[in-house]
């Protein structure tokens, strides 16, 4: 007989009211109790705390954690601190999840023994839905199976942009002691994309996996998340990241991962790079020396020059990174959405 959870639930919050009894109430609608529920009041400032407060008087699997404003890998970090289960999932406060989520994935977890459990999701956008799978089949890989399979198109699935596994950590279950071994690792000024290098590090840490065809988180897509907010900073937070990434993963041991990450180093660079340098377009030199700086970073220069253009999708993105490529700040300024010729 266990005397702790199979499974410890982590819900980071951080002012997200308008939505947090809907995320709640959709995790104590599991059909299935072997959890505790951790919620982590990350300084909220719109009643938020107020409410986790209330859920953990009223139901006995519930603990509040409050903390002074230190980000969502902060609250994860001290989530997984005080939780005693031997997997962990993490749920986004202003998402929700379908009622058999916990029960179909723990009893694969059970089953199987497997590291990590992952399921399908489907993303919640103002006028549409989308569900958004992973091109491998269900079932249990065991690591040679991974090896051959799974691991060379994890990320990159030969299709610019397409992963082979999202990176989110929420549509997963993670054995404890194999998330942990990154989490606590992890820069907390990683604001945007986190999730990644925890993820991928895990997966090809995991002696075997297991996936659900059911899509069973809901995702809300918010165009007032962090992920939509675009500066300069967040130029120094890519560098971070890949660095972060490249500390993770092991390219000697895994030389298919190579490929991948400079494919989504290129990915991610682009995706940051037009509303970053939209916003100071008109500070002529700020931008070509920012520019320029971003196009000598180790980690892009060598991306970029590997990844060729014919496997880039969009005319757009093909003509920034040749901007990116050959350093060419007037042209790339010039392409931007909206902008005069310099």
């Amino acid at each position: 007989m266990r005397d702790h959870p199979l499974l410890s639930i982590i819900v980071p919050v951080y002012n997200t009211k308008p939505y947090l009894n809907c995320c709640l109430d959709s995790i104590l609608a599991q059909d299935f109790t072997d959890y505790e529920l951790i919620l982590v009041d990350d300084g909220s400032t719109d009643g938020s705390g107020d409410i986790c407060d209330r859920y953990a008087a009223a139901h006995p699997r519930i603990r509040c954690l409050h903390q002074p404003n230190g980000g969502h890998t902060c609250a994860r970090q001290n989530g997984v601190r005080a939780s005693r289960g031997e997997y962990i999932a993490f749920v986004d406060s202003d998402d929700w999840i379908d009622p058999g989520m916990y029960r179909r994935m723990c009893r694969a977890a059970e089953d199987t023994g497997a590291d990590i459990i992952h399921c399908d999701f489907t993303a919640v956008m103002p006028h549409k839905t989308k569900v958004c799978g992973t091109p491998f089949s269900p079932g249990l890989y065991d690591k040679q199976q991974l090896e051959t399979s799974v691991y060379p198109s994890m990320i990159y699935f030969g299709t610019y942009f397409v992963f082979g596994i999202a990176p989110n950590l929420w549509n997963k279950l993670f054995r404890r002691n194999i998330l942990e071994h990154y989490l606590f690792r992890l820069p907390r000024d990683i604001i945007v994309g986190e999730d990644g290098p925890i993820t991928y590090a895990c997966m090809l840490e995991a002696a075997s996996v297991y996936f659900c065809e059911e899509a069973f988180y809901n995702y809300r897509s918010n165009a007032d998340s962090v992920s939509h907010h675009m500066n300069a900073k967040r130029l120094a937070e890519n560098h971070v990241m890949f660095d972060t990434y490249r500390q993770f993963i092991d390219i000697d041991a895994h030389p298919y991962m190579k490929k991948q990450l400079q494919y989504f180093f290129v990915y991610q660079s682009l995706l940051t790079f037009v509303p970053v340098f939209q916003s100071i377009c008109t500070e002529t030199a700020r931008f070509r020396q920012l520019f320029l700086s971003e196009c000598t970073e180790p980690h892009i220069r060598e991306s970029f020059r590997a990844v060729p253009l014919r496997d880039i999708t969009g005319l757009h993105n093909k003509l920034y990174a040749f901007c990116v490529r050959h350093k060419l700040p007037w042209l790339f300024r010039f392409l931007l959405p909206g902008q005069p010729s310099a």
